[in-house]
């Protein structure tokens, strides 16, 4: 290897592109750490086929013995494939230095749909150039195999790195970038345009993204029509904390089929902004505006408008959310599964009751931290939510013993329950484990055990 003349583009070296002990490529099933004994900043190069036999002096022939156990290489190529997919992208790029059977066998298409890196310290564009023009090979310049990018807590990564993605991976569903802090509105914008079958979207962290549109070329050369063929189904922009109504405006627009969004910890969202996302968007499934300070019962009022067609939907800690925003989901939402409005503190037993009665298929609730909410509520949760496997009643003050065995006596399958700071006592949680065998308590009692 100390001839860096003699490399050519073909193998991207494992213990090159990764530094020593950290964590390397995977292929979506699972981690592996690099074994490199490679100091000090790392590059990624790029290894030339390997020649069909190892003549090195210093290897020696193998015994009989040893050629007889050495069974691998009989079996065909299509075993061979499955062997490799159960194995991280790092070990893919070492199989390929074995032999050229392996070389070539390790670069089959179906084992590169996906790409994942992790890491802090890996050197993101680089290791996305090489390997996607390792990709490319065959196809110059596109990469039409890969349909999966997951660059994870990879604070190195910049909108070079994405620039790639965009301009190799035409045929790219999903891309995760999450805790990705380098990256900026415009790199964002390039995926999107030029990936027309980009479906999932994980930008959580991401400071710098305020919105999700086209690129100014691109809008130009497509019809005004062309906000609804962006085809992002699953938007995930938690703490992205820049985000307004503005912006919030803009994604709607352009992302009219979403069916999953998450906006926690957006701080800056308002009414104003769901209104916005309500005109545009009218199939989503779940919504996520949790830690939305200034999100309040006229934003639920907006969100009602979904119907029946959303699932699941999380208001945790928004203080100005009350009685009155829980009976427009009630009203509306009827088939509501998961509800999550913990340090919603407006909300009472009235409006668990309003609940309880219209979203009768309700699986999972957490009104933990609601300290108007008593036994009354769950007694109207017990009587008509009979389905409900998850609830959460965390620091909820006004909960006693009474409140839990009704909810016990009446929903067989609760699987979870959250009664931490709760005034319970261990007969009432011995009566729960009774009547739900398959119930987990998460409790604070040290006396039940």
């Amino acid at each position: 290897d100390s001839d860096l003349s003699m490399r050519t583009l073909s193998t991207p070296s494992p213990a090159l592109i990764f530094p020593p002990n950290s964590t390397g490529f995977q292929n979506g099933r699972g981690s592996s750490t690099s074994s490199s004994s490679v100091t000090g900043e790392t590059v990624a190069m790029v290894h030339s086929p390997p020649p069909t036999r190892l003549t090195h002096p210093l290897i020696r022939l193998a015994s009989k013995h040893q050629k007889e156990q050495a069974n691998i290489d009989r079996l065909p190529d299509h075993s061979m494939i499955q062997i490799f997919s159960f194995l991280p992208t790092n070990q893919l790029c070492r199989c390929a230095r074995v032999c050229r059977r392996w070389y070539n066998l390790a670069w089959d298409p179906r084992l590169w749909r996906t790409i994942r890196l992790t890491g802090e310290t890996i050197n993101v564009d680089r290791a996305l150039k090489v390997l996607t023009r390792r990709l490319c090979q065959d196809t110059p310049n596109v990469c039409l195999m890969l349909e999966t990018v997951i660059v994870s807590g990879c604070r190195r990564l910049t909108d070079r790195g994405l620039y790639t993605i965009a301009q190799c991976c035409p045929e790219l569903r999903r891309l995760e970038v999450s805790g990705c802090y380098n990256i900026s509105n415009e790199a964002v914008f390039d995926v999107v345009s030029l990936c027309p079958n980009l479906e999932h979207l994980d930008v959580s962290g991401c400071s710098k993204v305020t919105c999700i549109s086209l690129t100014r070329e691109a809008s130009i050369k497509l019809s005004p029509l062309h906000g609804k063929q962006i085809s992002i189904r699953y938007l995930d922009m938690t703490d992205c904390f820049v985000l307004e109504d503005e912006g919030l405006h803009t994604i709607a627009a352009h992302c009219t089929q979403l069916t999953h969004l998450y906006l926690r910890r957006c701080v800056r969202i308002t009414d104003e902004g769901l209104r916005y996302l309500m005109i545009y968007c009218t199939s989503i499934k779940e919504l996520s505006v949790s830690d939305c300070r200034f999100v309040s019962d006229f934003g639920m009022r907006e969100i009602a408008k979904l119907e029946s067609r959303l699932r699941y939907l999380s208001i945790a800690h928004c203080g100005r959310i009350t009685d009155v925003g829980i009976r427009y989901i009630a009203k509306y939402c009827s088939k509501l599964r998961y509800l999550n409005a913990r340090g919603c503190e407006g909300i009472t037993d009235h409006g668990v009751e309003y609940l309880a009665k219209n979203c009768t298929k309700l699986k999972s609730l957490d009104i933990g931290k609601c300290p108007l909410v008593s036994d009354t509520g769950l007694e109207f949760l017990a009587l008509n939510c009979f389905n409900l496997k998850r609830l959460s009643l965390k620091s909820c003050e006004s909960i006693t013993g009474q409140g839990l065995q009704i909810v016990a006596a009446n929903c067989f399958d609760l699987q979870m329950l959250n009664v931490q700071d709760c005034d319970v006592s261990v007969d009432a949680l011995r009566f729960v484990k009774r009547h739900c065998k398959r119930c987990i308590i998460e409790h604070t009692n040290p006396a039940f055990f």
